[in-house]
């Protein structure tokens, strides 16, 4: 099978022109990665050229050794993503030691993965222990809204985790352990991979301070669905913030503790508190 007629390309492509469309890949911004199944990777095999030599990530990500993972390119742009596969985006191979990669296909023109590449492995590794090997997409992105959010409120979990559950009903369902905020911070290195690594380990979302955010989950569905919904609260929040300081009503403590009880949802009582 070649690689652009297998189901994860295509949803791989398919997501990040959700993303332009939706506004959150502003120019090259944004970045998108996905752990393939092994048996995905059988089935593109002819197409793979194990020719190029291997490079260092940055970072060491043994549990990663051996993995391969579609990736965008540095410098690329998310609406060309879906008519230009092959040169946007590529499928990289980790070596045995996990501190190396190479390309096996794509990135045509003679690009490479994105700046932040180290960050994506990281987290990578940290959600495919943390969830069994379940979660296999990390998705980078700018939603306008939740930058905005990052002016306004001191960068604390709880704090940013309570204004978004209080603006929509579905956020403490869709995303019940929170979200983990971290201050601002030069793109591309491995501060910011290890500040975001350790927020991943009890958090899917981490808020990146006056840059965007960064998500983890197990299809590209539940993953783009996931920064779809932080960035419609944060939008919520933002139109009440422009009108007034003070809410007249919200959902409280209760509230989130009986929609708890009645949905099934194990909510992180640290946010209840």
């Amino acid at each position: 099978m070649k690689v652009l007629d297998s189901d994860f390309a295509k949803s791989f492509a398919k997501l990040a022109n959700d993303g332009f469309i939706m506004g959150y890949h502003e120019r090259n911004g944004g970045n998108l990665s996905y752990r393939i199944p092994k048996e995905s990777v059988e089935a593109v095999k002819e197409e793979l050229d194990y020719s190029k030599p291997f490079a260092d990530i940055g970072t060491a990500v043994a549990s990663l050794a051996g993995e391969y993972f579609m990736v965008t390119g540095t410098g690329q742009y998310f609406q060309n993503v879906l008519e230009r596969t092959e040169e946007t985006s590529g499928i990289i191979e980790i070596d045995s030691t996990g501190t190396k990669y190479r390309i096996v296909w794509g990135f045509s023109g003679g690009g490479r993965p994105t700046s932040e590449l180290p960050s994506h492995l990281m987290n990578h590794e940290v959600k495919m222990l943390a969830t069994n090997g379940k979660h296999r997409v990390i998705y980078h992105c700018h939603p306008a809204n939740v930058i905005a959010m990052t002016f306004l409120l001191p960068i604390d979990d709880k704090i940013f985790t309570r204004e978004l559950w209080e603006s929509m009903t579905e956020c403490p369902m869709i995303f019940p352990s929170g979200v983990g905020v971290i201050p601002w911070m030069v793109p591309g290195g491995r501060e910011i991979a290890v500040a975001t690594s350790e927020k991943m380990k009890k958090y899917d979302v981490a808020i990146w301070a006056h840059h965007g955010i960064f998500c983890s989950g197990d299809t590209f569905d539940s993953t783009f669905g996931l920064a779809h919904t932080v960035e419609k609260s944060a939008e919520i929040y933002i139109k009440v913030r422009s009108v007034t300081d003070k809410k007249l009503q919200t959902i409280t403590t209760r509230d989130f503790i009986a929609l708890a009880r009645d949905f099934g949802i194990d909510l992180s009582e640290e946010m209840l508190k």
